[in-house]
């Protein structure tokens, strides 16, 4: 077959990235051709995203990659879930979309849980209820008496709104929607009785496409401005967790594998059947999400590298230069082993905070205990403690599903720390299959694969995945040191805490 270009665009929480993946018929070849940040924006006490900065972002990334690449086929758009944008009844965007860390997200809470308690939400959607999630923003926007939701027409999540301002399309793409929490993932159909007792009418709402459904082509006023050919537009799984988990070159279905997505966010899950509904799961943490080709899975969030993003933010302003990702791992490698270990989950941690490793010393302080003084220090404290927390969520997680994980892959950007890896394997006792980093780029390449029509499914995707990527095995080498490390951070640390 002639080769194939396919544009990727990938949204994270804070930054982009356009790519280019080109299909021989047997094997990709990936390239970067545009990278963006994302920063949010407080005005006026609410902390907002810059949509409209994002889709210039989106259209310079198709004018680059066309520049280069003229024969692409299609485009495609994950970003972040939660977060959402109101249109009126002519396609007008009515304000920005807030931040999912936005304070006044998080205060309704207790007050919605008056209206629908948290364990009808999950008995209903499947999915864990956090305030994160897009109902408490329409219910504080319903209490707040939003002219923007009173004049809504459509409910878009981001990458819906990005692909509606491509197209002229609105449509609502289902991994996204799952994350809404007012869409029934066991039934299929958005929750009404959730949406009529939160005040949100369900006129707002479409039914969901499934990942790798085209939704239409560049639209013509684009078209114009760009000079670019009508491209179609497909509806990858949107939600960049769901784009990540499709593209795991997990190739052997027979072997007993979950995933540890590591990022801004970590993500331990593991693909099952149907949601598990179960007061187990409701009470873990755990939810259901949807994936591709009508598969779900089962997965919990954890605060991951956000923590040293943080600490990194607060050592370029104080010393003026930023210290790079892998300076960071070498200078991990300086400290003293298993000499300071935290739950990354505290909620201290996930907030966001002008000065992050002066959070660290005082979770320390708070126990009695010696900080970690340093960058070395302190990288190696979250490293170290991320992967024993690693093994909590696997061991949980085979609980909820009632079996033995065999191999855990390990994905997105921490999958490049070797040593990461390593300890992964160390403290779980199980192999690790690292990479590739880039798995949430491949999931969505083969949702808009198999919309033209290249695969027919997940599993031929996987396949190709798995041909195309570079992937590194690691087994657990040092388990007696790290069993004897989780001991201690679990009765030290973990004590009195709510796993």
């Amino acid at each position: 077959m002639a080769v194939r270009s396919y544009l990727v665009f990938d949204m994270g929480a804070s930054n982009g990235r356009a790519v280019v993946a080109r299909f021989d018929g047997n094997r990709f070849a990936t390239r970067v051709t545009h990278r963006f940040e994302n920063r949010p924006v407080r005005a006026g006490g609410t902390l907002y995203w810059d949509i409209l900065a994002l889709f210039l972002e989106l259209k310079i990334g198709i004018q680059k990659s066309l520049a280069t690449f003229p024969d692409i086929v299609s485009i495609g758009v994950d970003s972040w879930g939660a977060d959402f944008a109101l249109v009126d009844g002519r396609g007008t965007l009515l304000a920005n979309p807030i931040h999912y860390r936005d304070e006044r997200r998080q205060s309704v809470s207790g007050e919605l849980f008056r209206a629908v308690s948290a364990r009808e939400m999950f008995d209903l959607t499947g999915i864990f209820i956090v305030p994160l999630l897009s109902i408490f923003q329409l219910y504080a926007m319903k209490v707040d008496g939003s002219s923007g939701l009173a004049c809504a027409r459509r409910f878009l999540m981001i990458p819906d709104f990005l692909g509606f301002l491509l197209t002229g399309e609105q449509v609502n793409e289902l991994s996204n929607s799952v994350g809404t929490a007012a869409f029934n993932l066991p039934r299929m159909r958005w929750e009404t009785s959730i949406l009529e007792r939160c005040g949100i009418p369900s006129s707002l709402f479409s039914p969901p496409v499934l990942p790798g459904t085209e939704i239409g082509a560049v639209q013509r006023s684009v078209r114009d401005e760009l000079a670019c050919p009508a491209v179609r537009v497909v509806a990858p799984a949107t939600h960049d967790t769901s784009s990540a988990v499709a593209g795991i070159p997990a190739a052997d279905s027979g072997t007993a594998w979950a995933f540890i997505a590591v990022g801004t966010w970590c993500v331990v899950g593991m693909e099952v059947e149907s949601p598990v509904l179960s007061t187990e799961v409701f009470e873990s943490g755990f939810g259901n999400e949807a994936g591709m080709d009508g598969r779900c899975f089962l997965a919990r969030n954890l605060t991951g590298l956000w923590i040293l993003q943080q600490c990194r933010d607060k050592w370029a302003r104080d010393e003026g230069t930023e210290t790079s990702w892998d300076d960071l791992v070498r200078e991990s490698l300086g400290g003293r082993r298993f000499g300071f270990l935290i739950d990354t989950d505290h909620p201290a941690l996930a907030a966001p905070c002008e000065d992050m490793p002066g959070t660290i010393s005082r979770l320390f302080h708070e126990r009695g205990e010696e900080p970690p003084a340093g960058k070395g220090a302190i990288a190696r404290c979250v490293y170290e403690s991320l992967a024993l927390k690693f093994r909590v969520r696997v061991e949980q997680l085979e609980g909820l599903v009632g079996r033995r994980i065999d191999t855990l892959h390990l994905v997105g950007g921490g999958s490049r720390n070797a040593h990461l890896c390593q300890w992964t394997a160390d403290v779980t006792g199980r192999d690790v299959i690292a990479g590739p980093a880039e798995t949430t780029v491949a999931g969505n390449l083969i949702a808009q694969m198999k919309a033209t029509g290249d695969i027919g499914d997940i599993e031929q995707g996987r396949r190709v995945i798995a041909v195309s990527s570079e992937t590194r095995r690691y087994q657990a080498e040092d388990v007696a040191a790290w069993d004897g490390a989780y001991d201690r951070y679990r009765r030290t640390v973990m004590s009195g805490r709510k796993t």
